[in-house]
């Protein structure tokens, strides 16, 4: 079993299992509508409720990375997130992850009782944020993105999806390393629906195994988008995607990935532990990496 080390002295197990991270989106513009929890006590309720469900861990993010979405300022995104980690923090232990991009929110919210940062630009768009996350010691999510979200889904091409996304992956881990992240506290995200094709998002769930191989957790971010729309047809509106989510989410606990972001939290829970029981009498020994 591997430990991902937190802040105050805690740590968070990845194990058989995935770890359910519940997302939390504190923004006007999500792609899903229902996952919006706009003002502290809409969060808050939200938090409760994914608590009560079995999230292991909280994200927390205050601007929205759909495809086309526009840039948020700092002060705006700051003004979203810093209360309701505050306001979750005084009421529960639970491991919170700020999914930002900019140093100033990072910081901000580390302040407020954040234990992860979740940069969906792997350390890129903001120079600051890596020397944040080397001096605070903070776990970090290194997730792969071409472009930014205004622009990621223009005319995505990969000649081989999981071989290039890993080259660039390790490219971002080695510059995490290099200024001085330490290693176990490296995890990676391979971006479903972040600069991909529905070719190349079926790819990226078919080949966890390879990414679990370059020797960090993986992190699994797919619920309710758009490719699995696409997938069952018409491409339903994501109130819509909620069976299909689910299954793939069966699928990427039965690959081994050892955390799944998502916004239904009680019904991975389940879905997890139905897979859990399979794997101890099929595979009772740990995926190799």
């Amino acid at each position: 079993m591997k430990i991902l080390p937190l802040p105050r002295e805690r740590a968070l197990p990845l194990g058989f299992s995935p770890v359910v991270m519940g997302i939390i989106n504190c923004t006007p513009d999500s792609f899903f509508t229902s996952s919006r929890s706009l003002g502290v006590e809409n969060a808050v309720r939200a938090a409760r409720a994914m608590v009560s469900d079995g999230a292991d861990v909280l994200d927390i993010g205050g601007e929205s990375s759909r495809p086309g979405s526009e840039y948020v300022e700092a002060g705006e995104e700051l003004s979203r997130v810093v209360p309701v980690i505050r306001a979750i923090r005084s009421e529960f232990d639970i491991p919170i992850s700020i999914d930002t991009r900019k140093f100033a929110v990072a910081e901000g919210a580390l302040d407020a009782g954040a234990d992860i940062v979740n940069d969906i630009s792997a350390l890129r768009d903001d120079p600051d944020l890596m020397a944040l996350v080397v001096e605070r010691r903070v776990p970090v999510i290194l997730m792969h993105m071409r472009g930014n979200p205004k622009t990621m889904q223009s005319n995505p091409v990969y000649a081989d999806t999981i071989g290039e996304i890993s080259a660039e992956l390790v490219a971002r881990v080695d510059a995490a390393l290099e200024a001085g992240v330490a290693a176990d506290r490296i995890v990676i995200d391979p971006g479903i629906g972040f600069g991909k094709t529905v070719d190349d998002n079926v790819a990226i769930l078919a080949g966890i195994g390879d990414f679990r191989r370059l020797g960090y957790p993986v992190v699994v971010g797919l619920s309710r988008k758009s490719f699995l729309g696409a997938l069952i047809g018409g491409s339903p509106a994501a109130e819509e995607r909620r069976a299909a989510t689910i299954a793939a989410h069966t699928i990427a606990a039965l690959s081994g990935a050892e955390i799944l972001r998502v916004h239904d939290v009680r019904d991975t829970v389940d879905a997890i532990r139905v897979v859990a029981a399979y794997r101890a009498v099929a595979v009772p020994e740990e995926p190799a990496r």
